[in-house]
């Protein structure tokens, strides 16, 4: 089965740098751009104790919590084996699920739960749930998500969070090296249809939420590289770069981009607390959030985009 990752978040309300809710005309934010994800009632549908996600082609235990307590990494794959052992809405294929595949899930525009408005999901708990993803840069630790508020970071394996297992058809990566296409300026990803700023920091590496909003659309009142509609990405497209088989930076080893800088802000707000904007951290590749008005991240521009980009999954084994 061909999988497509969104590359658009469900946000649908901007916020400025004071966390207070504003039109979205013109204002280069998530929000303000015309494709937005599908919300639950139409994404989803309920196959007995399964709910299957016709963006990803997965499926879900419908009950988000069905082992009730938290588990050590290790601890959470013995689980999963139990719902394979009795064959759990007829299937043997569950597993934990990576951490693109639980952050495919994840709502921006919602919070505890952060997942897409109408979902029919039950006993969600907005706390951290694991993924089988471990941390290239410290095997000891391991990806997960925060059902509340989305923050995406890493714990210890051997803490204790809770299990959501998925089922279906695992995505493989491309690993032809053939994914950037590079010209003097811009970088193309024909992953995902984008194309990107060659040297990502767009004027100083400590700017505002604000400043780096208004460097990139600098470069469309220039016309960068002959190229218009820059925007600063939303955290799904920025999200969309990071290989989490690398650390420093989590990017492609292929990867042609210069001057990586440590972290760079989103376009989307956190509607956790809308002071704060996404970040992404470029070490490991956590999604974490900034003040908006602190000058602390870099920006990096993006244009155009599919749709329905083809698979970006880590090569990382999940299971060390």
């Amino acid at each position: 089965m061909s999988f497509a990752w969104p590359l658009s978040t469900d946000q649908r309300k901007c916020y400025d740098s004071n966390g207070i809710p504003v039109s979205c005309a013109a204002s280069g934010q998530d929000a303000a751009q015309p494709s937005h994800r599908k919300d639950g009632a139409n994404r989803f549908q309920v196959r007995g104790d399964m709910v299957f996600d016709e963006s990803t082609g997965l499926f879900w235990c419908r009950n988000a919590n069905p082992f009730d307590f938290p588990y050590t990494w290790e601890e959470a794959f013995d689980r999963v084996d139990d719902l394979n052992r009795s064959a759990h809405g007829g299937r043997h294929d569950w597993r934990l699920p990576s951490r693109r595949e639980l952050f495919s899930i994840i709502s921006h525009h919602n919070i505890n739960p952060a997942l897409p408005s109408a979902h029919p999901f039950r006993n969600v708990f907005p706390g951290y749930y694991w993924t089988a993803t471990a941390c290239s840069r410290l095997p000891d630790q391991s990806w997960y998500i925060h059902l509340g508020g989305a923050r995406v970071y890493r714990g210890m394996k051997n803490g204790a969070y809770l299990v959501w297992p998925v089922a279906g058809s695992r995505p493989q990566e491309d690993h032809t090296g053939k994914r950037f296409r590079s010209t003097e300026n811009v970088i193309q990803d024909c992953a995902t249809g984008l194309y990107w700023t060659r040297r990502p920091c767009c004027g100083s590496s400590g700017l505002t939420w604000d400043e780096a909003i208004n460097s990139v659309n600098r470069l469309n009142q220039e016309n960068f590289a002959g190229r218009s509609q820059w925007r600063l990405p939303n955290v799904r497209e920025l999200d969309s770069l990071v290989d989490l088989a690398r650390h420093s930076p989590a990017l492609p080893a292929s990867h042609p981009f210069d001057d990586i800088q440590e972290g760079y802000w989103c376009a989307t707000t956190s509607v956790y607390e809308p002071r704060y904007a996404w970040v992404l951290y470029m070490r490991d590749g956590a999604v974490g959030v900034g003040y908006k008005q602190q000058p602390t991240f870099a920006a990096w521009a993006v244009t155009g985009g599919n749709q329905t980009p083809v698979p970006l999954e880590s090569t990382l084994p999940e299971h060390l």
